[in-house]
């Protein structure tokens, strides 16, 4: 089974970013989704550089340069570059990955998922919505609050919160 790492809303934050992926790979995540707002492009190749597993991103309301976001996802190959939306199937667990909260939201009431993830209020959040989690990893960019990540475990159908810093 594997332990997805969700991140989000990183804005340039490269320190946090990078402690962040420091932690996502010493708890053993294999799988990691961006739920949007890394901003520059640079970002995305701090993820294709320091994480291994499949990356995941959706993007978001900053993520001004699509080109050359294409560019450097074309460098990384484990990093897919999904748009505004992405389903994925994880194990056996049925993941959904948006940046905003309205719409994550009535996903996760379909149903239809076990895991539906978001960001862009940047505020935490991990409520269970009919059989599955609706999770907002909080920010890595640490403006609002603390700088924050979720870890999901698809065997255990478990999601945990936590600290950057």
């Amino acid at each position: 089974m594997t332990k997805i790492a969700v991140f989000s809303d990183s804005h340039d934050q490269i320190a946090s970013l990078t402690k962040a992926l420091d932690h996502a790979n010493a708890a053993g995540a294999e799988v990691l989704l961006h739920c949007g707002d890394l901003c520059a492009p640079f970002m995305l190749n701090l993820l294709g550089e320091k994480f291994a597993g499949p990356i995941h991103v959706v993007f978001g309301n900053n993520d001004g340069d699509g080109r050359l976001l294409q560019v450097i996802a074309g460098k990384h190959a484990q990093i897919t570059l999904h748009g505004i939306y992405a389903e994925l199937a994880i194990d056996d667990r049925q993941v959904a990955m948006i940046h905003y909260p309205e719409p994550a939201r009535r996903i996760a009431q379909s149903g239809q998922f076990d895991l539906v993830c978001y960001g862009h209020d940047h505020t935490k959040l991990l409520e269970g919505v009919g059989k599955g989690w609706l999770l907002n990893p909080g920010e890595i960019l640490g403006m609002k609050s603390a700088a924050t990540w979720a870890i999901y475990d698809t065997a255990t159908g478990k999601a945990e919160l936590r600290l950057v810093y």
